[in-house]
């Protein structure tokens, strides 16, 4: 989903001090991983060259310089000068639940006072605390915050969301929330993805009979979805305190039947064996702080990415993250998004989790650039148009006040991208 805009001219960004197309090494379609996270492919005073919302050409200033398209002297040439700046695709954050409408900052001081994830829940807090704002609001003011928090998210570079429903959880107020992600996602440059997250918790009116509320999202809820459709995802908290293994089996095989695609939170809290999951081939199993040895060898496997939330874990407060290094040196596919949402992780900011991923998950910063773009992008099943800067690709685009792209990760606290061009739209941040 994205909106329409005209775009009459060409923009030519010239002279970057680094330029980083992160197009896969190998040519191949699939997510990178292993030494290939690794490599940049980096091109000093470098060139892009964008019109009609796509990237035209890639390379040195004085190569691109040359393309006909400059040549032939078009209507109008926007050049923008790239000098001192870092220049990469813009950051696909593959995992965000952005339909809310306040924060819970009640969870926040009682979290500092000592309170478990599983004690505020069960004093009403956690997601169930975003519940009833979700309900009372019309459509239209949840789209107001979700463009809201997409307009955060690209001051930080980003141009591709991925947008979770899940704090409505009845029929009405999920659909309601998918319906304010797509009125979103026509008032942003950029471009949604949509995911029905209904199986995030049982809402209070089931909790004394959850099955109810699984049969509801299976016959009612996802079919809908479909069939409008208002999601090109399903998703499931399979948890501890949300849906059993069991459940989510039964959730996430009405989504494939209904020719919708899957992806789930898994092993957050609490150790699960996969193989129920993965069974129905998911784009991306995310969070993985409890993966077992035996589950990250079948993962290296798959082309399923594994999402890491580590901006989440730093909110939390935990002293555990999830297992980057084990992931990465068994050749696992890792992107990394935000989890941006009201309760675990308010922060639309991807140079912060790239920051978070360096420095308690000791990935590299080359890896986390990768894992934050194209991988990104490979866990939407988006990276034929989206994660890196190629000819024919989406105009996606992140301009860092920066020499090194190691800067990216390095600075945290300030946000240095100075500008963002979504689908060859510009975007300064002010």
């Amino acid at each position: 989903m994205h909106s329409d805009n005209q775009r009459s001219s060409a923009t030519f960004l010239t002279h970057a001090a680094q330029l980083l197309p992160l197009r896969s090494p190998s040519g191949g379609s699939g997510p990178r991983r292993g030494a290939e996270m690794r490599e940049l492919s980096i091109i000093e005073d470098g060139a892009v060259l964008i019109a009609e919302g796509k990237i035209v050409a890639v390379g040195t200033t004085d190569k691109v310089a040359q393309h006909e398209l400059l040549t032939a002297k078009p209507v109008h040439i926007d050049e923008v000068d790239c000098s001192g700046k870092v220049v990469l695709p813009g950051f696909v954050d593959s995992h965000t639940h952005p339909v809310f409408t306040a924060p819970r900052l009640i969870d926040f001081e009682k979290r500092i006072a000592g309170a478990t994830y599983d004690e505020i829940a069960e004093a009403g807090g956690g997601i169930r605390a975003s519940l009833r704002g979700v309900r009372d609001a019309k459509r239209e003011e949840l789209a107001v915050h979700v463009v809201r928090g997409l307009d955060e998210m690209a001051k930080h570079g980003t141009t591709t969301v991925e947008c979770k429903s899940g704090y409505g959880l009845n029929f009405a107020a999920e659909m309601k929330s998918l319906e304010a992600i797509r009125e979103a996602s026509h008032q942003w440059p950029g471009w949604v993805v949509a995911t029905l997250l209904a199986a995030h918790v049982v809402p209070p009116e089931h909790r004394e009979n959850p099955e109810e509320y699984v049969r509801i999202i299976c016959e009612d809820m996802i079919p809908t979805a479909a069939k409008l459709k208002l999601a090109a995802y399903v998703d499931v908290f399979c948890e501890r305190g949300a849906f059993s293994m069991e459940q989510s089996q039964r959730i996430l095989r009405s989504a494939v039947d209904h020719n919708l695609g899957v992806r789930a939170h898994v092993c957050q809290l609490t150790p699960a064996q996969l193989a129920p999951v993965i069974e129905f081939h998911p784009a991306s199993l995310d969070h993985l702080d409890f993966i077992s040895d035996a589950d990250i060898a079948v993962l290296s496997k798959l082309d399923t990415v594994a999402t890491l939330l580590p901006a989440a874990n730093y909110f939390l407060g935990l002293d555990s993250f999830p297992p980057a290094r084990k992931l990465l040196e068994a050749g696992v596919a890792v992107a990394l998004a935000t989890d941006y949402n009201p309760g675990t992780s308010p922060t639309a900011s991807m140079p912060f989790v790239l920051s978070v991923a360096c420095t308690h998950m000791k990935m590299s910063p080359a890896e986390a650039l990768v894992a934050a773009t194209y991988n990104g992008a490979c866990a939407l099943h988006l990276q034929g148009r989206k994660g890196s800067l190629e000819p024919g690709k989406d105009a996606d685009v992140a301009i860092f006040d920066a020499q090194d792209y190691r800067e990216l990760a390095y600075w945290f606290g300030v946000n240095r991208c100075r500008e963002t061009i979504l689908n060859g739209v510009r975007q300064t941040v002010a």
